[in-house]
């Protein structure tokens, strides 16, 4: 007799995970895009396609490469709402963090036409990956965790009116005679 596979639920098929991942990594270098060129154009500076895809921009010796990497600590915290809002699943957000910035590497390296040697763009992804996944963590988890309301309409949030006294707070319980 033949073994059948087990249904793969909705939220783990492999074509919703890679639109996930495709949209996760869009939206988070929209963002961080946009913070790049706001403070490029605010510090005088041109903005290049460098400034978001060469390890080289990054440097550590210049308050333009530290502003940089302050961009992409802005990115990351933008990256913890895309988590939150894209994938609300505490248990796969380091998966997806760490694909994010995985990607990233890659498109850089392909960019750059080498492996990033800069230790501050090391330690930036360290610190970004650290960051996203444990904030994206705490907020899936708040919101998994949040009281659900079963609707009620217009009951008062003091448990539903009837049998207490005007003003009375909620309900006393007491032992049948």
């Amino acid at each position: 007799m033949a073994r059948r596979r087990p249904k793969v639920s909705a939220h783990l098929s492999p074509l919703r995970i890679l639109t996930q991942i495709i949209t996760l990594q869009l939206l988070y270098y929209l963002a961080t895009t946009a913070l790049i060129l706001f403070t490029a154009l605010i510090a005088g500076r041109p903005f290049t396609p460098d400034l978001v895809l060469c390890w080289k921009s990054l440097r550590g010796d210049t308050a333009a490469g530290w502003t940089l990497g302050g961009c992409w600590i802005g990115g990351s915290f933008f990256g913890i709402i895309l988590l939150l809002l894209l994938i609300a699943r505490s248990k796969l957000v380091p998966d997806f963090a760490l694909t994010l910035h995985g990607i990233h590497l890659l498109l850089v390296s392909l960019y750059s036409h080498s492996v990033p040697r800069n230790w501050l763009w090391w330690a930036l992804q360290g610190v970004s990956v650290a960051f996203m996944t444990v904030g994206g963590v705490w907020s899936c988890r708040w919101r998994e965790l949040r009281p659900i309301s079963f609707g009620g309409g217009g009951v008062d949030p003091g448990g539903g009116g009837g049998g207490g006294e005007e003003g009375e707070e909620g309900y006393e319980m007491v032992a049948k005679v």
